[in-house]
């Protein structure tokens, strides 16, 4: 059985080990957050930190905390776990060790580690966080997709959480641009997909470019991860783009962290009868910067003058002009997401006549139709 063995004295490992297979063993005792770790690191060397914590020395202040830590550390064999990484194919950048990406070592909140999959050399370049709601409408989810497309396209690396909604959507479309890698930063192990729908997309990620995690393997995605996860997210991007949240959304904590470390926050603007775009709108009025394509993005890292983006050259298969008819019933829709019954009211057309334009519209892709709601498609 690998990873762990019983032992009332633990035996030292064996020499040799990187100081990566120390700090991977750290990261997965009991209360050993990313401050305690990096503590440790900051004082110590990660095999003797690792020594001291097996010698029941590991925390001067808390003994109750310092006994947990050596009976927990009793159960773990540091070569086996450490192999149990690699077959994984999961690497560790270490608070202090080689590797580890400057502009976190320069953060007054650093990860003491950080697991990956992937080549983190993605990390090497201009970065832009996107994030957003997972219950983001097609509103939200274009605008992200075609964000994380061309910017990516333009060389600039998207970083996002990877959750369902809006980091996914940017995530797919910085695939989609097959340029500058995507960098995730998760709130699990990287071992552990979440939600399980984003699978593919995880894996995509990893062979593209980077993801990341403070999370030891296994970790489930406990609610605490994500808002501690998000100072990541916000530390490593320049620029932070929000695309869609609600009022109370969990973009409000990466917002914070970013404003703790100067970082531009920028929002996509959306309509103020949608609850998805109450946080954005609020963004906006109290002054951040709209995003309304990714020139603006481009600008504010100093990487565009602001001549209108054009977007890769690719092939646009053009959609069939909507008849008389089917135009009233768009304008009636709008650009945020309605009922059969709104669509009708608005338009003032009979019901069955709205139910055919809309069907006609759905065909030649200028509406899509989600749990009952009617939402317009983004001009080809």
């Amino acid at each position: 059985m690998t990873g762990h063995r019983r032992a009332s004295a633990p035996e030292l490992p064996p020499p040799g080990l990187p100081p990566e297979a120390f700090v991977a063993a750290m990261a997965g005792l009991p209360a050993m957050g990313h401050r305690r770790l990096v503590a440790l690191l900051r004082r110590w060397e990660p095999a003797d930190a690792w020594k001291r914590i097996v010698d029941g020395r590991g925390d001067d202040e808390d003994s109750c905390l310092a006994d947990r830590w050596r009976r927990a550390a009793s159960e773990i064999d540091v070569d086996d776990h450490w192999r149990a990484h690699l077959r994984a194919g999961v690497g560790l950048l270490a608070f202090g060790g080689d590797g580890y990406p400057a502009v976190l070592a320069d953060d007054h909140e650093p990860p003491g580690a950080l697991f990956f999959r992937g080549e983190p050399m993605a990390l090497h370049g201009r970065r832009d966080g996107i994030v957003g709601t997972r219950r983001c409408t097609r509103y939200g989810r274009e605008p992200a997709q075609e964000l994380g497309r061309d910017l990516a396209a333009s060389g600039v690396r998207v970083v996002s959480g990877l959750a369902a909604g809006v980091d996914g959507a940017a995530h797919a479309g910085a695939l989609e641009a097959g340029a500058a890698p995507p960098v995730a930063v998760v709130g699990s192990g990287v071992d552990v997909v979440y939600p399980r729908g984003n699978a593919r997309l995880w894996a995509d990620v990893a062979a593209a470019g980077v993801l990341l995690s403070e999370a030891p393997l296994g970790a489930a995605p406990e609610p605490w991860r994500f808002p501690v996860r998000n100072r990541v997210i916000a530390a490593l991007s320049e620029v932070v783009v929000v695309v869609e949240s609600h009022i109370r959304g969990g973009s409000r904590y990466t917002v914070d962290a970013a404003a703790e470390r100067s970082r531009t926050v920028m929002a996509v603007p959306g309509s103020v009868r949608n609850p998805a775009s109450a946080y954005t709108n609020a963004l906006i009025a109290d002054g951040c910067p709209p995003a309304r394509d990714a020139t603006d993005v481009l600008v504010a890292l100093g990487l565009s003058t602001g001549a209108s983006y054009r977007g890769p050259a690719t092939q646009v298969e053009r959609r069939p002009p909507p008849g008389p008819g089917e135009t009233v019933v768009l304008d009636a829709l709008g650009w945020e997401p309605a009922s059969l019954e709104t669509v009708v009211l608005r338009s003032g057309l009979s019901p069955s006549g709205v139910m055919v334009a809309l069907a006609h519209l759905e065909r030649d892709r200028w509406v899509a139709s989600t749990h009952g709601w009617w939402e317009r498609v983004a001009d080809a």
